[in-house]
């Protein structure tokens, strides 16, 4: 099978070296200073379940210029998701079927207005990586996990070959069955987790701990439980029981990746994360005070750089 990561970030980097580690062929979509060390140096991934380096990754900076691929892993950030839609759209024009991996639930129709809805698949990643320096991933912990799944039934032959490559190469994936379950059931608590981190600057073994913050948090998540219901989401009765108690099993030093941005001054990916539940919620009439309170004291730093007055 013929993969195009696009890009090579902490999760397309870490996933896109398990898949050539096995022998997969798999090309890289990169720029700048990353491009440039990994044509130098390769690219290489610390992780506490085994290192990885790729020596000579195949690598280019226009997608377009790959050729035919089968699938195209898609893991940009949330604000460049049109963007580097249109870049692959040569990739799709030649019959590559794009599976998403971002963050947020709403990547399935904003890439499908760029490329066509029938070529994209649902998918979510859990796993905690970042660019540590240009070349090099850096994996936190120990969860690497891949879901994704077909949202028509053209797609199915792509995404039982997906399936095959990921389990040959040692990932732990699942062809979910109900992909649009999956990614939200990821979103509700990725929104209030990366919201609260962020909005405290506290990792998430200090938000639990408090009762007030560990109140809110939990609020947080049952406004996009209520939100997922109303959408006609099967989330289950118990989700948010779940949810603290999956919480309460991560590591107290874990950071939220937008908490990081924020904290290095990059953009957030807050207005498709707290500010989607908000933006949704009062679109279905539903109140979501929490998640819009959240966005409301992020938005000054949206773009990157706090505003002064």
């Amino acid at each position: 099978m013929r993969i195009a990561v696009m890009a090579t970030g902490g999760v397309g980097g870490y996933f896109g070296a398990k898949l050539v580690q096995r022998g997969h062929d798999v090309s890289f979509v990169a720029r700048g200073r990353h491009l440039a060390a990994m044509r130098d140096h390769g690219l290489t991934i610390r992780s506490a379940g085994g290192d990885v380096r790729i020596a000579r990754p195949a690598l280019a900076e226009d997608p377009g210029a790959l050729g035919s691929v089968d699938a195209v892993l898609f893991a940009v950030k949330l604000w460049d998701t049109e963007s580097a839609a249109a870049a692959i759209r040569p990739l799709v024009e030649r019959g590559a079927a794009v599976v998403p991996f971002q963050n947020g639930v709403e990547s399935i129709e904003r890439i499908g207005a760029v490329v066509g809805a029938d070529a994209v698949l649902g998918g979510v990643a859990y796993i905690a990586a970042t660019i540590a320096e240009p070349g090099v991933i850096a994996h936190t912990g120990t969860m690497a996990r891949l879901r994704f799944g077909p949202v028509v039934a053209s797609q199915h032959g792509v995404a039982n070959a997906l399936f095959a490559a990921c389990k040959d190469a040692g990932i732990d994936a699942e062809l979910a069955a109900d992909i649009h379950r999956a990614i939200w059931e990821k979103f509700a608590f990725l929104a209030a987790f990366s919201g609260m981190t962020s909005v405290a600057r506290q990792p998430l073994g200090i938000v639990r701990a408090d009762p007030d913050s560990r109140a809110v948090l939990e609020a947080a998540i049952r406004e996009v439980w209520s939100l997922a219901r109303a959408r006609g989401v099967g989330l289950a009765e118990a989700f948010v029981a779940q949810q603290m108690q999956f919480a309460d099993g991560l590591p107290g030093e874990m950071r939220s990746s937008m908490q990081n941005d924020l904290m290095a001054g990059n953009r957030l990916e807050a207005p498709w994360l707290c500010g989607a539940v908000a933006r949704m919620s009062a679109a279905a009439g539903l109140p979501a005070p929490v998640n819009a309170t959240l966005y409301a004291m992020l938005k000054p730093y949206c773009a990157g750089t706090a505003r002064s007055n």
